[in-house]
């Protein structure tokens, strides 16, 4: 597997894959916290952050994200770890983490202001207690907003509002409350989810799922549309398919990289001629470092591939350029000379325009993508993250 060399724009991913509680919707990698795995995952994060220094001379690095499980389950640890990516990586000028209402006091939103963290997300989740209680989440609505306001008050330059819709029960009326409430709370961004239930998940398991549950489309497209109608009603424009943003606040967004490197159990990695996952298990991962790296899966990635995958996340951002095109690729053509023809169904229904600088999603066009996206990547996120925490080092998996 070879090492990433002079990339330009990197993006950076740090996975905390630790939670005082474990919230049995979700289906991202994460252990109850324990001080002694703790020390063992950072000490085991600084030796993967030394084994990738030497191969990241001479490239640029655009922005790190840090995600979980909760970041700030251990604040001091955190920033002993963005300390040593400062040391040993090339600058980074955006710095985002995901907090969790319950641990972010004002304490560790300074220490992570002093650090340079400079964009935030709250995982709100809903404004309604009822709402929260069925979901398993260990806060109230009161605490999430307070959290948001601290958040605001501490100068970030953005705070995102996540919140999970089209829950069990739930109401448009209350849907239509909680975009409301974290907007008038002060957030500069809000990002939008609706709830799917994986079969691995802890909910998952328990109800005995075979293939991941989507919610009614019916109410999927409701809430959308309150949310793009209250957003906008309140100055905010539309990002990305599910997000909405605040005038020229800097966007908060995971997936928005073309080139990103993954630190962590379960963090990913694209470099271009590969794509690839790190082993999920804690223990499995401290102990293949610093003697090798921790990757249980990888794919390699050919140049229609890698223009397909561009193509993809740039439907996420609802607009596709050529210059990016062409500057990422180095090629002389446009992207019609790639998928001009495959998108032409798109063009003719009218989800998509083409403008001279390359291709734009329209309103109905961000609704269906937000589908097709959905629709692909729960089976690819299901049949390759189940596998991965079934076993530390699976040899294959079909995706």
């Amino acid at each position: 597997m070879p090492f990433p060399t002079r990339l330009n724009g990197l993006g950076l991913y740090l996975h905390v894959p630790f939670c005082h509680e474990l919230c049995p919707f979700c289906p991202y990698n994460r252990f109850v916290y324990r001080q002694h795995a703790f020390e063992l995952y950072e000490r085991a994060v600084c030796q993967e952050i030394d084994l990738y220094a030497p191969h990241l001379t001479g490239s640029t690095i655009g922005s790190l994200y840090v995600g979980g499980g909760t970041p700030s389950v251990n604040v001091s640890g955190l920033l002993r770890i963005l300390k040593h990516l400062r040391i040993r990586l090339p600058p980074v000028s955006e710095i985002c983490v995901e907090l969790h209402p319950k641990y972010m006091d004002d304490s560790c939103l300074a220490a992570l202001r002093g650090a340079g963290v400079n964009m935030v997300s709250v995982g709100v989740e809903s404004t309604s207690d009822r709402l929260l209680r069925s979901i398993g989440r260990r806060h109230d609505a009161d605490t999430a907003i307070a959290a948001l306001q601290r958040a605001q008050a501490q100068g970030f330059e953005t705070v995102n509002a996540d919140l999970l819709f089209a829950l069990p029960t739930e109401t448009l009326a209350e849907w239509e409350s909680d975009v409301h409430r974290v907007l008038n709370a002060g957030a500069s961004q809000v990002s939008t989810y609706p709830l799917f239930q994986f079969p691995y998940s802890e909910q998952g398991r328990r109800q005995s799922l075979a293939r991941v549950e989507q919610p009614a489309a019916e109410s999927v497209r409701a809430m959308l549309e309150a949310t793009d109608r209250i957003a906008r009603g309140q100055g905010l424009h539309r990002c990305s398919v599910w997000s909405w943003i605040r005038g020229s606040c800097k966007k908060f967004s995971s997936v928005s990289r073309h080139h990103y490197l993954g630190f962590g159990p379960s963090a990913s990695s694209m470099i271009g001629s590969h794509f690839y996952v790190n082993t999920f298990q804690v223990d499995a991962y401290t102990s293949a470092l610093p003697a090798r790296r921790p990757i249980a899966l990888s794919m390699r990635m050919d140049r229609r591939l890698q223009m397909a995958y561009w193509l993809y996340w740039r439907a996420y951002e609802l607009f596709a350029g050529n210059d990016q095109f062409h500057d990422l690729f180095g090629l002389d053509q446009s992207i019609d000379n790639h998928f001009g023809a495959a998108l032409v169904p798109f063009r003719l229904t009218g989800l998509l325009q083409r403008t001279a600088q390359g291709y734009r999603l329209t309103h109905e066009g961000a609704y269906w993508i937000h589908r097709i996206q959905n629709h692909c990547s729960l089976s690819y996120i299901n049949r390759l993250w189940g596998a991965c925490r079934d076993t530390p080092w699976p040899e294959e998996v079909i995706l």
